[in-house]
């Protein structure tokens, strides 16, 4: 072997024999550690065989709390270390983890420093963490001195108590215990609740389970920032509670409404942040349902007249519009630009608000050609329903269209409306129809008895 590979075999068994030393020294050359349990008695803390002169605990370890991924320092502070050595445990396991400042476990998220904080001689030792360096043998008596133990990018698993402890015959100790936050985690599966759908009457309950340390709150919110409607048992079932958060991991619903349809947020927190939260959504399902504002309308001729149902349904319905025929009882489905003469003679709109539709239908240039009932139909996969709507014209005196092309009369929810105009004596005609709208409501009461 040459010269250089003995050389360095003989360094490196030279290191291991001192930290070999090192343990025996600390555990005791009988080979088995004093390791007390998590109850010290503190009354050992001074039975060296020399009471006045040993080694004394200036303050306690102290327990310690912290999040998942940061850091922690124990300090233990000793005064008259003397020849003694101080080393640091887990005290779950009994594994020792430093001896004086030396680093002796093979996790790399721990590590020993050291702090005198005065000497009688000349061979005090100080380091820094993760990366201590420096001879492990005091040569004279320190007077005070602060061993810590550094824990980095904190895990669960490092949940435990901590021992300092000091190889007096018998060893004295101290407990530092680390507790562990963990920010709230809301657990998938079967405990929580996915998108649900039920038939409007039955019940419903979202669940929401959620895990962390503390335990987290689970509360409830409207995505919308619409209130939560729970209904009140207590009042016969027939009134609701508003609630802008609901609070608790299970949210029920007795004999759901379609009103009470929507996302829900599931938020869970436990002041570990960041809180996190789940969106589920409540469907109601029911068949259509449709109303109609005005059933009766009247309209001049030339003029352009809207009609209107609302809608309510879910799932979405397909909606479209039918027309019968004057004295007839044929049907037909009006579209969107159907034409007369090469003209847009309809329009077709629909606004959707969740559930609630809005239909409307205007019909350009209303002739009596377009007289008659008009169907407006809703249809999904539970049912259909439909509203009816009849057209008829309205005579007034002095109303000349061919003449007054120009001019433009809107006819809306039964109300005829006349456009702005130049001429002040066409304007003055239509002041002497102030009354229309007395006339229609009453013609539309007649007409229904």
């Amino acid at each position: 072997m040459p010269a250089v590979a003995r050389a360095v075999h003989a360094s490196k068994t030279i290191s291991m024999i001192v930290l070999l030393t090192s343990l025996l020294t600390f555990i005791g050359f009988d080979g088995i550690g004093h390791v007390n349990g998590h109850n010290v008695d503190r009354s050992t803390f001074h039975q060296d065989s020399n009471s006045n002169t040993g080694p004394v605990f200036i303050a306690p370890v102290g327990n310690q709390t912290a999040a998942i991924g940061r850091e922690v320092a124990f300090s233990c502070s000793v005064r008259n270390i003397g020849k003694y050595k101080v080393g640091w445990l887990r005290a779950s396991d009994q594994t020792i983890l430093s001896v004086h400042t030396r680093t002796v476990t093979h996790n790399g998220r721990i590590a020993v420093s050291y702090e005198t904080g005065g000497s009688s001689g000349s061979g005090a030792v100080s380091g820094n963490a993760f990366g201590v360096t420096g001879s492990s043998q005091a040569t004279e008596e320190v007077v005070n001195g602060t061993w810590r133990l550094h824990i980095r990018q904190l895990k669960e698993s490092d949940r435990d108590c901590y021992m300092c402890q000091i190889n007096t015959s018998p060893m004295i100790s101290e407990l530092g215990c680390l507790d562990i936050l963990v920010p709230p985690d809301i657990v998938y599966g079967g405990d929580t609740s996915a998108d649900l759908a039920v038939a409007e009457g039955d019940n419903a309950t979202l669940s929401c389970r959620a895990t962390g340390r503390p335990t987290p709150r689970v509360s409830w919110r409207r995505e919308d920032g619409e209130p939560i409607l729970i209904r009140n048992s207590s009042g016969g079932g027939s009134h609701f509670q508003s609630h802008e958060t609901y609070n608790g991991s299970l949210l029920q619903f007795h004999r759901v409404e379609r009103r009470q349809m929507g996302a829900y947020l599931c938020i869970a927190s436990n002041d570990v942040p960041p809180a996190v939260s789940k969106r589920v959504t409540l469907a109601v399902n029911f068949a259509p349902v449709v109303k109609v504002p005005n059933q009766l309308l009247g309209a001049p001729f030339g003029t352009d007249v809207q009609l209107q149902c609302y809608v309510e349904a879910f799932p979405n319905t397909i909606n479209y519009w039918i027309k019968n025929r004057r004295d007839s009882e044929d049907e037909e489905v009006l579209l969107e630009g159907s034409n007369q003469l090469c003209r847009l003679k309809y329009s077709v709109r629909e606004e959707r608000s969740g559930y609630k539709v809005l239909m409307s239908l205007v019909i350009k240039v209303f002739t009596k050609q377009d007289m008659g009932s008009y169907k407006c139909v809703s249809t999904n996969s539970l049912g259909k329903a439909e509203g009816t709507v009849r057209l008829y014209d309205i005579k007034i005196d002095g109303y000349d269209r061919t003449s007054r092309a120009k001019d433009h009369v809107s006819i809306i929810g039964g109300l005829a409306e006349a456009a702005q105009s130049s001429d002040a004596g066409y304007n003055g005609r239509w002041e002497r129809l102030s009354h229309l709208p007395m006339c229609l409501l009453v013609t539309a009461v007649l007409w229904s008895r």
